[in-house]
């Protein structure tokens, strides 16, 4: 029988140990190992991970770990997040679940996570459950990946992709309509005017060699320059292939205005309407004062 002292001391460790969970868990990554669970295989351990991106990494998994992706601030944009996750390709393991109101739907088996594809879901589809497939030595295992919350293109769902455009959570290709245009200008992880230099097919996508001859914005050094006196920049943007594209001309029509994003390192092509189409539309909307940002097109 417990005397009451000790018995104060173990529920002040385990209400420490809980509000330690809470607070290391409440975070960008998450780490943990199943070895906590010796003895307790079926254990359910609650993670919530509140930033745009970030990794978890589960050692030796055993039981289940719930996995809650929400972003830091609550607006009505939250609902039209979708959450894309990419396998280490030495992730093994554990299975990967949706979980949504107790119903489990298989997004991830052991053997698919070691191709290292994207995939992507709604934030509405529910929370990951990662459940540890029972293994009777005792080899070192570890579940990993990375996450990240992208923004839905307005009317679109995230649909079913697996291990292709990260970025493009609607129909591949389908081209951006003005508002669209406009608004990826103001929010895209980068933007420039160029053209398309060469395209080269790799086994699940479009590497495009690009060239800009006037940078706008970019947030990571997607595009080089070219030196103090070359006002040029290149770089390699990924496409969906299915998308047709072909190397530009390099003058007058040619231009592109390029935007789009970067996920898990990658530049990822967003809206590319023609420089000329774009610059009819931002003139249209600077005129009826319905631009949401502002650009030096001169």
């Amino acid at each position: 029988m417990l005397t009451p002292t000790l018995a104060y001391l173990l529920s002040v460790i385990l209400l420490c140990r809980i509000a330690f969970s809470q607070y290391s868990s409440d975070q960008c990554s998450w780490k943990g190992s199943g070895l906590t669970h010796e003895g307790h295989t079926r254990d359910v351990e609650q993670v919530y991970l509140r930033c745009s991106q970030g990794s978890l990494d589960w050692l030796y998994p055993t039981g289940a770990v719930i996995v809650n992706l929400r972003p830091n601030t609550l607006s009505p944009a939250a609902a039209r997040l979708s959450v894309c996750i990419k396998p280490s390709r030495d992730s093994h393991g554990a299975n990967i679940y949706l979980d949504r109101a107790g119903k489990l739907r298989l997004l991830l088996r052991e053997q698919d996570q070691a191709q290292g594809k994207v995939t992507c879901f709604s934030i509405q589809e529910g929370s990951l459950f990662i459940e540890a497939i029972p293994h009777r030595d005792i080899s070192k295992r570890i579940t990993s990946f990375q996450y990240e919350l992208v923004t839905e293109r307005t009317g679109a769902g995230a649909g079913a992709l697996t291990g292709m455009e990260p970025q493009a959570l609607s129909a591949p290709c389908q081209p951006c309509s003005d508002a669209e245009v406009l608004l990826a200008v103001c929010t895209s992880d980068f933007v420039g005017r160029g053209t398309i230099q060469g395209v080269e097919q790799e086994a699940e996508q479009l590497s495009v060699t690009v060239a800009i001859s006037r940078l706008y914005r970019q947030k990571t050094q997607v595009f080089v320059s070219g030196g103090v006196r070359v006002r040029r920049w290149t770089g390699r943007v990924r496409m969906p292939r299915q998308c047709g594209v072909r190397p530009g001309p390099g003058k007058g029509d040619g231009d592109f205005l390029f935007t789009g994003s970067v996920r898990f390192g990658e530049a990822w092509m967003g809206c590319a309407p023609r420089y000329k189409d774009f610059l009819r539309l931002y003139q249209e909307a600077e005129q009826s004062g319905t631009n949401p940002c502002h650009v030096d097109t001169d």
